[in-house]
């Protein structure tokens, strides 16, 4: 039989059917009005052309006066964007050009083209699936088409945007993020595995050739879950040249994928496609799609492999995405806990829930439990970044390590130089070493990575203050705070820079704040005494002294902020004292001791001189 011309537009994730009237957003029907689906279907004669407003009103209004139809185009406009997820200030779909008409922006697919009838959900079910390379599907010669136009204008656009004045290409990437994928099974039991996904692939992309593709870390990137901003607003504060947008729907073994991508700078829709797997081979799907994406924007695949790739037990990477979307959150540790291991069960020789656990034991002050963890995870696969970063947290914080650390945050570097948290990590890593320009570097490239991330904020705030740029640092700090007002730590920051400028009644309001915002209860309240003191303030001072006795020796690090506060008593005897307990307990900060103005008026002692021995890395 011979095939049908089809009567289906395809644009983005969306399609149209132009005989029955049916719009379809990633194979799922949205309801929308008769008037607005004509329109649309108009404005999808001729896309990239004005179609005139009278044109409308003769085809569609043609027995409406002009007041009527101004108000019935207008509203049917309205209707249309909101099916679509569009927007008059910013259009992704349809142009408004005021007083002439409407422009369809987005590339069509389908129309007036010979193809075959898509095969039903029950035939899907039928079809033979591999773990290798995407079945042919019956759109095959349609993409192919928009694939060679899309990758040829893109080619030519970005060797013009990333070359110098005499034609030579700069150094810097493209930046691109990859939106949290919309769960369109309507079952809010399934986000976990909608946001698991999106991190999945996240991380898959940042494996591709960091010197030509910067990926948006998943914390950034997760801020615009349900956010109804535009593309134009995202690609602007996260500073990206492409975003990715997709929709996830799963139904019992199969998971079906619609993908977009998007150019940041006039939101153009550069290329789509839909991946249909089963679940047992979702970890193949995941490598398909980076691959798609990153073969339209240019990037080079990545010459190394990982053993994540391989088939795992679809039991065992359900817990695990389970114990990542509990672990997120912050808040439900245990239950993750129970997930991970679950998932290490079901799939022993599975390496990614043993990264779990080593966060949460290591999150948890667990660091035998937390090293065993590492140690397995990397067994099993050693080119996991996110293992070698968590070892060389364990190195340095806990054995004292330095160089092995440095050793491992490179490794992990090395493998995904993407890993906002090796950069934010190994920045913190080179502070206490005192290499601060080398730490301001990684700090910065976190913050490129992971922009609406407090923490990484606060800490870029922190490494400028130590590097001097006490203005920067505050301007930093308050931009920070702008986009998470209760981060505890970022208040913080800003209390340390007003300290340094010794404008410590601001100072002093500051670590309060933070100290009311869950900030460590010990450093706070270390910091404050130390203002207090200093400003003269004794009585204050010796009341947060008596706090912290009773934190000690639970804190353990409470020894070294007690130090700090009788240094600035200028009480060196019980400052020494204290230092020596801190000592006794491995404090990790007191290896930046030499560098630590708060004990400037102990330097001259050979006492201070012995513990800088003692405790500075060899």
């Amino acid at each position: 039989m011979a095939p049908q011309p089809s009567t289906v537009v395809r644009f983005g994730i969306y399609e149209v059917d132009l005989q029955s009237g049916e719009l379809r957003k990633a194979g799922l029907k949205i309801r929308v009005q008769q008037q607005p689906l004509k329109l649309l279907g108009i404005l999808l004669e001729r896309p990239g052309e004005v179609v005139a407003r009278e044109e409308l009103r003769r085809r569609i209004w043609p027995d409406t006066s002009f007041g009527d139809f101004d108000q019935a185009v207008n509203v049917a406009v309205a209707k249309l964007r909101t099916a679509l997820g569009d927007s008059a200030d910013n259009p992704r779909f349809i142009e408004t050009l005021p007083r002439r008409g409407y422009r369809f922006l987005a590339p069509v697919r389908g129309a007036g083209l010979y193809t075959e009838a898509s095969p039903s959900a029950a035939e899907v079910d039928k079809q033979p699936d591999t773990a290798g390379p995407r079945a042919v599907s019956s759109r095959l010669l349609l993409r192919v088409g928009a694939v060679i136009i899309a990758a040829l204008v893109l080619y030519s656009a970005y060797f013009l945007r990333r070359a110098g004045p005499e034609g030579q290409p700069k150094q810097n990437r493209i930046m691109l993020a990859v939106l949290p994928f919309e769960n369109l099974s309507r079952d809010p039991e399934q986000e976990y595995f909608t946001d698991g996904l999106t991190e999945e692939l996240i991380a898959e992309l940042g494996r591709f050739n960091p010197d030509e593709l910067g990926i948006i870390a998943r914390a950034s990137a997760m801020q615009y879950k349900d956010s109804h901003k535009s593309v134009e607003q995202i690609t602007r504060e996260l500073k990206v040249d492409f975003v990715v947008e997709g929709s996830v729907r799963r139904a019992s073994n199969r998971v079906h994928i619609s993908v977009e991508l998007i150019r940041g700078g006039d939101q153009t829709h550069v290329w789509s496609d839909a991946y249909d797997y089963q679940v047992r081979n979702i970890v193949a799907m995941q490598k398909n799609i980076s691959a798609d994406v990153a073969r339209q924007i240019q990037v080079k695949l990545a010459t190394r492999t990982t053993q994540t790739l391989a088939a795992v037990d679809p039991e065992a990477h359900e817990d695990y995405l389970k114990g990542r979307f509990l672990f997120n959150k912050r808040n439900s540790n245990e239950l993750a806990l129970n997930y991970f291991e679950e998932a290490s069960r079901k799939d022993p020789n599975y390496a990614l829930p043993y990264t779990g656990l080593a966060d949460i034991y290591e999150l948890t002050d667990r660091p035998r439990l937390a090293r065993a963890a590492v140690d397995r995870a990397l067994q099993l696969d050693e080119q996991l970044a996110e293992a070698h970063n968590s070892l060389a947290q364990l190195l340095y914080r806990d054995d004292r390590d330095w160089a092995g650390a440095e050793r491992e945050f490179k490794r992990a570097l090395e493998l995904d130089p993407n890993y906002a948290p090796a950069h934010h990590w190994y920045s913190m890593y080179l502070s206490l070493m005192g290499r601060k320009e080398q730490a301001l570097s990684e700090a910065e490239k976190a913050y490129a990575l992971d922009p609406l991330s407090p923490v990484v904020g606060a800490n870029l705030a922190k490494i400028l203050q130590e590097n001097g740029q006490f203005d920067a640092a505050i301007a930093q700090a308050r931009k920070t705070l702008e986009l998470e007002p209760d981060s505890a730590v970022t208040h913080a920051v800003m209390g340390y820079v007003f300290e340094r400028k010794r404008m410590y009644a601001d100072a002093i309001r500051q670590f309060k704040r933070s100290l009311d915002l869950g900030g460590p209860p010990d450093e706070m309240r270390g910091l404050l005494g130390y203002c207090y003191a200093v400003s003269g303030d004794r009585a204050n001072a010796q009341r947060t002294i008596d706090e912290l006795r009773l934190l000690w020796p639970l804190h353990t690090h409470a020894a070294l902020d007690l130090a700090t506060i009788f240094s600035g008593l200028d009480d060196k005897e019980h400052a020494f004292y204290w230092l020596g307990r801190a000592d006794e307990s491995h404090v990790t900060d007191l290896i930046q001791l030499g560098r630590d103005p708060h004990f400037d008026n102990l330097n001259g002692d050979p006492r201070f001189q012995t513990l800088m021995r003692h405790v500075s890395p060899h």
